[in-house]
Formats: structure tokens, C-alpha cells, sequence
């Protein structure tokens, strides 16, 4: 194995979102970092490949919120520095019962954070949204900042970019050893590397890295089904008639998710927010009978609320969740050693906060003051998880 005498201020494991967005922060503050990827790029093995993820302010929690203002502009610096177009404003639509309590929290939400929405009664909605149909009782809530980022563009141009400011991206080697220290030394399939400070960004894969370390997380990779339905009348869900993406809160025994027809002609993508647990080496394993009971209850909200498609899937493509107990992420520091950071669990709603959370995961790196609250954020919230067992 060949020895790389280089020293980094920072290696990042793993070249999905996270990773490149940490990687691009360090850059842009002129430290030397190396990103490093198991897979060749671009892949579709991991949580960030395909073309598109929602962007919204909409959550019933007012930190992500507050968080996704500065994403935004973020976003949007990228797409200077790459010069091409990374994010479309089609708004985000809630829907769901009008007296659940989820939507009634993120309704609040919006109101204290000042961001642009509007409340839409079913009669308001259908004249806004004529190819939403909606159930007694169901209520829209639109965000009016959302809508859809285009996911693979976004790495490309990441990777570009990190390159572009000095910064080392290593494909097609996989992380076979870390040896913790003053500095830390990362060997991989083809070299071994040293730097001062290590930040962990594997995905589904974050928990075979910690093993060597003593750490165990409470992660649960699951396996996403990603649907597309055809649509009766070509373009009638598109972004050319101004149908936006949408979230059915508590329709349906998980949440459901849309994205306007874009990234296959004529199909719209519609999915469950929820897949089953699985080993990500073996997410190509055959369909179970939840996921048979899945495909029914969509086929039933499809044909119930978006009359203009075909009410059975025509694709179905694979995805991978890293999720936490309550859903939010770990950004934190190994109990034991504080040069090792760890950013996980994004929980299939991190692809769009990716940009503070690159900033915060740079911050811990290089021990400054992080520009967030992080206790919803630290390991310690998960008893019995805050300790180093070695």
C-alpha cells in the first residue's frame, strides 16, 4: 500500500451532500481538505444521488426554520460560484386534516419566522390547484419559498467547486482503518492519509466507520422506494402550470411527498416519507410485503387526490435513510476524541439543509464557536450513546 507523508487539515469521509458541503466550507476558509468517496462518482449507492429534493422552510420545528435562512442564500452563492442553475420556486403545498396539530405547529412556525405563506380552505385550493382533489376535512397550507433543488447538479457543481478552491476529492477509495491521535491517520484501499482533525459523513455506512472507534450510534439505514406515475394528460402536473411540490401530513400511516413532473417526461414522482430497515450493501434485496402494502395505500392517495395520473407506479427507483429516534441529525464530536467529528441521521430530510450543515460540521472541525444552538443536535440526547466504549 502506497503512504501519503501529506498532511490535511481535514479529511472528510464521505462525498454525498454532507460531506461535499463540509468539504466546500473548509475550502472556502483555505484549509487543506481531502474528501474522501468509497465509490467511483458520480453513484447511486448513498442518500443524495438522483435529480431532484424539496426545499422548504416549512417544518414544525422553528431551529431548521431558522436554519434554511441561511441555506438559502447559500444555495444561492453556489450557483455563482458554479454559474449554472441549482434550485426552481414552485412553493411547497402541506395538506392534511385541518385540525392536526402538525400542520397547526408549522403554520405558527411560518408566522413567528415571517416567512411568506398562505392558509387554502379546500374551495381556495381547488381554484389555486385545480388537479388537487381533496378529502372532508383537508385543508392546504402553502410555503411560499419552497421548492425543488436539483439534487445531481448540486454535487457536480460542489465537487467542482471544492476543486476549484484547492481542495483534494478521492473517488473509488473505500476507508479501511482510522488510527485516532494529535493527528489522526485515515488508510484506505489505495493509500494511507493524515490530517488534524477528521469529520465523518458516511451515510448509512456512518456506523461500520465508528465501529473501530468505540462508538455505536442509534442509526437505522432504511431502504426508500422512489415512485413515478405517469401522467392522463402530458404537462398537467409540470412546472410549466405552476403545480407545486407538496406534503401530505398524516393522510396516510407516514407521510407522503411530491415533486412536479421534471425529471422523467410526463411522470411525477410521489412517495412515501418511510422505506424498511436495511443493510446498505444489500439495499437491492427483493421487494417485501410492505412494500407491497406501501405501493397500495399510494395507488389510494394518488387516485383520491391527483385524479390526472395514472393510479399505478410506472418507475420504481431506490433510495437510502439514515434515521435517528426523533428524526433529527447528529453533529457532534466523538465522546472521546474532539479532532473526530460526526455529522448523521439526516433522516431522509437533510439533502436541503446541507449548507449550515457543512458550516456547523466545519466549525466543530476547526473548534470554533458553532453559529447554531446544536443541543437537538448532540449525541448525548440518546442515553447510553454518549460514551466511548474501548
Amino acid at each position: 500500500m502506497a503512504s501519503s507523508k501529506e498532511l490535511f487539515d481535514a479529511i472528510v469521509i464521505g462525498a454525498g451532500i454532507q460531506g461535499c458541503f463540509t468539504a466546500y466550507h473548509l475550502a472556502r476558509h483555505r484549509k487543506k481538505v481531502l474528501l474522501l468517496e468509497q465509490f467511483f462518482l458520480p453513484h447511486s449507492r448513498g442518500s443524495s444521488h438522483g435529480q431532484s429534493r424539496i426545499i422548504r422552510k416549512a417544518y414544525p420545528e422553528e431551529f431548521y426554520t431558522q436554519m434554511m435562512d441561511e441555506c438559502y442564500q447559500i444555495w444561492a452563492q453556489l450557483e455563482q460560484e458554479a454559474g449554472t442553475k441549482l434550485r426552481r420556486h414552485t412553493g411547497l403545498l402541506l395538506l392534511g386534516m385541518k385540525e392536526d396539530p402538525e400542520l397547526q405547529t408549522i403554520q405558527a412556525t411560518l408566522s413567528r419566522q415571517r416567512v411568506e405563506h398562505q392558509y387554502l380552505p379546500s374551495q381556495e385550493l381547488k381554484q389555486l390547484f385545480p388537479n388537487i382533489c381533496l378529502s372532508k376535512g383537508e385543508v392546504g397550507l402553502l410555503d411560499k419559498t419552497g421548492g425543488v433543488l436539483y439534487a445531481d447538479k448540486a454535487l457536480r457543481a460542489l465537487q467542482d467547486v471544492i476543486r476549484q478552491l484547492g481542495g483534494t476529492v478521492r473517488d473509488g477509495e473505500k476507508v479501511i482503518g482510522i488510527n485516532p491521535g494529535l493527528l489522526v491517520t485515515v488508510k484506505t484501499t489505495s493509500r494511507s492519509y493524515q490530517a488534524k482533525s477528521l469529520i465523518i459523513t458516511a451515510g448509512p455506512w456512518t456506523n461500520h466507520v465508528l465501529r473501530p472507534l468505540g462508538i455505536q450510534l442509534p442509526l437505522q439505514p432504511m431502504r426508500i422506494n422512489v415512485y413515478y406515475w405517469r401522467e392522463k394528460v402530458p404537462g398537467s402536473y409540470g412546472m410549466s402550470q405552476a403545480f407545486p411540490c407538496f406534503l401530505g401530513l398524516n393522510l396516510t400511516p407516514h407521510h407522503i411527498y411530491g415533486l412536479p413532473v421534471g425529471e422523467y417526461p410526463g411522470l411525477m414522482k410521489v412517495c412515501y416519507h418511510h422505506g424498511n430497515n436495511a443493510d446498505p450493501e444489500e439495499r437491492d434485496c427483493p421487494s417485501s410485503f410492505s412494500d407491497i402494502q406501501e405501493a397500495q395505500n399510494l395507488c389510494c392517495f394518488v387516485r383520491d387526490h391527483l385524479p390526472g395520473l395514472e393510479p399505478t407506479p410506472a418507475i420504481m427507483e431506490r433510495c437510502m435513510y439514515t434515521n435517528t429516534p426523533d428524526e433529527h441529525f447528529i453533529l457532534d464530536h466523538h465522546p472521546k476524541y474532539d479532532n473526530i467529528v460526526i455529522g448523521a441521521g439526516f433522516s431522509g430530510h437533510g439533502f436541503k439543509l446541507a449548507p449550515v450543515v457543512g458550516k456547523i460540521l466545519y466549525e466543530l472541525s476547526m473548534k470554533l464557536t458553532p453559529s447554531y444552538d446544536l443541543t437537538p443536535f448532540r449525541i448525548s440526547r440518546f442515553p447510553g450513546f454518549g460514551k466511548a466504549h474501548l
